[in-house]
């Protein structure tokens, strides 16, 4: 569609698995705009911050990579190269160790974010034509615990629900899931249910109180790594209760009886011991699921990431299968995926431990099948697994693998026990690092950088978590000399086919994503993700379609096991009997607490695209580490004091959040603070690299760990406005790892926020941040100092206002001078007096990013007697994207109780 000035495009948003549609603003060369797509059933026009944002994180091409480069040894800074240059020497090298050292020497790392042609491609690049397995993916990391508990119970992955089965559920059961936070624009559509039917019922499953939590009929905030120990508890009761469908059962499953007798030692207060709760919490919650008509339940990281992460997704699929809670509206078991096309990269095998259209690399005939399909001899095929994430990078530190070549990912912030992971970048022969953005974690250890496409400019398709494929579409061209993932996975590959297969037709023949997708379809037939019925021309005529949906049918299928006939060879569902296992790393006297880890509701990840948009930052500005009241009393901490948080493996320092949201002996820090925000790599440099037996998943989600005070007595608090953020923010970066803390924010419309704290100041390093933000004395500077305190005091205007400052050894004063910058009011009086600023303005947070209402304007309404409608049509609050809507409803509640 175009007018005059602009063009929209139709495509998908790049967070979440939900896969929304977005129309996309351009007028030609840039993204102007971006809206939800009223046509899209996956969002019908919704759209969470993240996504209504998207237009400003594409605004600008700084700290995008937009040329190869590369270095021809380890201590050389990387140059930038033409096209061929690079393609040719990453073909020749993988080709050499593969050719010295065997295909197993050579892997790949890959990522839930490429779109399923150029997951399709790395896939048959690897395996059909290098020979080796070893291609793993980030989604190893989120979702690899859910596949293998879907294919054990039901023979096959993919989820049997879909998104209209939110309207349906009467019981709603979110385990492991802050879904108001990581699948809003789905929460925004039980809310609304629920508000058409109060009868319908909440259980939340999570260690903390967080805002889907507090919403819940029923919290169960059980004791981390206890899931298990609940279901069975709870399936115990509905035994007991003669709430299991025995006709079901009967009928359509096997194992019962196993089951039965496993979870008859699991009473309802031997489970509820277990799991730190009341009884009476848990019977409560059996009985709403058990005599619900239809119950549904939402689940997510809090199960997967976890070193019995399948065991934790059967034993909820045991609650489902014994009560035929499944194949029907509104009742299943439904993994939310956390990344935009998750599905597709399982669709096309694209993992260490899978093939192609759902097949297994240990079946003879699955290997033959792809090899025909693919005009390889099936011996070719390896029949052994290849390495999952956690042990690709285990043998890139042993160096039995020798090159790695990562695509679209950032695992040097992303992976378990980061430091080990760090060290083996460093040690590996050889690394490939196929990356849109120019300044995440792992590009210093890339030998070569290859710019690839990013959102608005890539072409292909997505599957989101019900199963239905999207078209996704280029808005505007690829800025400089960014190419396509597939692309540049195919010119490696046909370079790579002159060495290894010379004189043979090409693998690699695809002279569009279409091609591609046709390739990958034609090897569902069949199969039971069938789409031989699905091809671009339909997609475009007839929008968005779930699978299966072989030739011939009309539309996908919507809910699976309808019939209770499920993938398996019998046909029968599976039930498995599982003992609860404590998590993989026990807390003790010397690490006390339980570290947990989970999502801001408005960043996304690793932050290289969201990190780049400051109203992002509007509801959490900086890090912090969140502690129970009683806990921080009872160690002397108050809230802002720095303290250091310290696992067997590593360590980092944050600001300190006094919360009664986590029980007390855990603490929480949100995944997505990084190396290019922090002076450290987050939490993940204290997470532990435990994997689940069955599906290799990591234990992300939790870590044992000690909390001290950080004693840190200089302290610097600066801030610069700019025109250029990314700029400005990758000018500043490299002098955080110096400091034992250090972080950076952007907030505002145009600020960028330091924070410091070491124990002395780092030699020249005040000088350099200065030079860094541009700030040196001048007409438009002044500078208070005293040496004998070690005492620098720097503040510029542009103009009548705040244009940055700098407060170092003493920073009285600081933040009621960052607030007045942030806000870019005039500065009323002489200059002089900016530093006899004393006061310390508290911070004040946004909680609605749409209508950038501040938390103090909303308590103030609360005050006045406002209510939850009030809010909404005084403020604004809550009416547009509704990602505010939990928090705000928790501030009335409270205000309510108050009163």
């Amino acid at each position: 569609m175009t007018n005059a000035t602009t063009t929209i495009t139709r495509s998908t948003c790049c967070y979440c698995g939900v896969g929304c549609g977005v129309l996309i603003e351009s007028d030609g060369t840039r993204i102007t705009g971006v809206r939800g797509d009223p046509d899209h059933p996956a969002n019908f026009g919704r759209l969470c911050t993240k996504g209504l944002n998207l237009a400003n994180s594409a605004a600008s091409l700084s700290g995008r990579a937009l040329h190869p480069e590369m270095r021809l040894t380890r201590d050389a800074e990387r140059a930038r190269v033409d096209w061929d240059t690079a393609l040719d020497t990453v073909a020749a090298r993988f080709a050499d160790i593969v050719q010295q050292h065997g295909p197993d020497a050579v892997a790949f790392y890959v990522s839930g974010q490429l779109l399923t042609e150029d997951y399709y491609v790395f896939n048959k690049l690897a395996k059909g034509l290098l020979g080796t397995n070893n291609i793993d993916t980030n989604s190893r990391l989120c979702m690899s615990s859910a596949v293998t508990a879907y294919k054990m119970a039901f023979g096959a992955d993919g989820p049997p629900t879909c998104y209209d089965d939110l309207e349906h559920a009467e019981c709603v059961l979110f385990a492991g899931s802050n879904m108001a936070y990581a699948h809003p624009v789905l929460f925004r559509r039980l809310e609304a249910t629920r508000a058409a039917n109060p009868d319908v019922r909440w259980i939340v499953v999570d260690p903390r109180r967080t805002d889907t939590a507090a919403m819940a009929d029923v919290h169960l905030q059980i004791q981390p790594g206890t899931d298990v120990a609940l279901f069975n508890g709870m399936l115990h009761h509905l035994i007991w209760e003669g709430l299991v469908d025995a006709d079901y059962v009967a009928a359509h499953t096997e194992g019962f009886q196993a089951l039965k007798t496993q979870v008859r030692d699991y009473t309802p207060r031997m489970a509820a011991e277990l799991c730190g709760i009341d009884e009476s919490q848990l019977v409560e919650a059996a009985e709403i699921f058990g005599r619900s008509r239809a119950s549904l339940s939402l689940y997510c990281m809090g199960l997967n990431q976890s070193a019995h992460g399948t065991d934790k997704n059967l034993a909820l699929i045991n609650l489902h299968l014994a009560t035929a809670q499944i194949g029907r509206p509104g009742a299943g078991p439904f993994s939310l995926t956390g990344q935009p096309n998750a599905m597709g990269g399982r669709e096309v095998g694209g993992m260490a431990t899978m093939l192609a259209a759902h097949r297994d690399i240990g079946n003879a005939a699955h290997r033959a099948e792809v090899a025909a399909h693919w005009g390889v001899i099936p011996e070719f095929l390896s029949a052994r697994p290849g390495l999952p994430a956690v042990a690709l990078f285990d043998a890139l530190l042993e160096g039995t693998v020798k090159a790695v070549w990562i695509a679209c990912t950032n695992p040097a912030h992303s992976m378990p026990d980061v430091p080990h992971v760090r060290e083996a970048l460093a040690r590996a022969e050889f690394v490939v690092l196929q990356e849109a953005f120019a300044n995440t974690d792992t590009v210093p250890y890339a030998d070569v950088l290859l710019p690839a496409t990013t959102w608005g400019e890539k072409s292909g398709t997505v599957t989101n978590s019900e199963r239905r494929i999207s078209r996704v579409r280029a808005a505007i061209d690829a800025p400089g000399e960014a190419r396509a993932d597939w692309w540049i996975a195919a010119e490696v590959a046909r370079r790579i086919e002159e060495r290894l297969r010379p004189a043979l037709p090409t693998l690699f023949p695809y002279a569009d994503s279409e091609a591609i997708f046709d390739e990958h379809r034609a090897l569902t037939v069949g199969r039971d993700l069938d789409i031989g019925g699905l091809d671009y021309a339909r997609l475009e005529a007839e929008g968005p379609q779930q699978w299966p949906l072989p030739a011939g049918q009309s539309q996908g299928l919507a809910r699976r096991y309808a019939d209770g006939v499920f993938a398996t060879i019998d046909g029968r569902a599976r039930f498995h009997a599982l003992p609860y296992r404590p998590v993989a790393e026990a807390t003790n006297a010397r690490f006390p607490f339980h570290l947990l880890t989970g999502r801001l509701r408005d960043q996304w990840h690793g932050m290289s695209r969201t990190g780049r948009v400051p109203a992002l930052f509007a509801h959490a500005p900086e890090p912090s580490l969140s502690m129970h009241p009683a806990d921080a009393e009872r160690r002397g901490f108050k809230a802002g004091d720095l303290v250091r948080v310290a696992s067997k493996r590593g360590s980092f320092v944050l600001p300190l959040q006094v919360s009664d949201e986590v029980a007390s002996g855990s603490v929480f820090a949100a995944m997505h603070w990084n190396g290019q925000f922090l002076n450290s790599g987050g939490v993940n440099e204290t997470s532990l690299p435990a994997v689940d037996d069955k599906s290799q998943q990591p234990e992300l989600k939790h870590a044992a760990v000690r909390v001290e005070r950080a004693t840190l007595t200089w302290q610097v608090v600066a801030a610069r406005r700019s025109d250029d953020l990314h700029a400005l923010h990758a000018a500043v970066q490299p002098l955080l790892a110096e400091c034992e803390y250090a972080a950076i924010s952007l907030q505002g419309q145009d600020a960028l926020v330091v924070r410091a704290a070491c124990v002395a100041a780092p030699a020249g390093w005040l000088e350099r941040l200065s030079a860094a933000l541009d700030l040196q004395p001048g007409a438009d500077v002044l500078e208070y100092s005293d040496a004998r305190r070690g005492v620098v005091k720097r503040v510029g205007w542009r103009g009548d206002r705040l244009d940055g400052l700098v407060f170092a050894g003493d920073v009285t004063g600081a933040d009621a001078l960052l607030a007045r910058l942030i806000d870019g009011e005039p500065w009323q009086g002489p200059r002089m007096t900016v530093f006899a600023q004393r006061a310390t303005a508290p911070r004040d947070r946004t909680v609605c990013n749409c209508k950038q209402v501040k938390e103090s304007t909303i308590r103030a309404q609360l005050a006045k007697g406002a209510g939850f409608n009030e809010l909404k049509t005084t403020l604004g609050c809550g009416t547009v994207c509704g990602s505010c809507v939990p928090e705000l409803k928790q501030m009335c509640a409270s205000a309510t109780q108050a009163a």
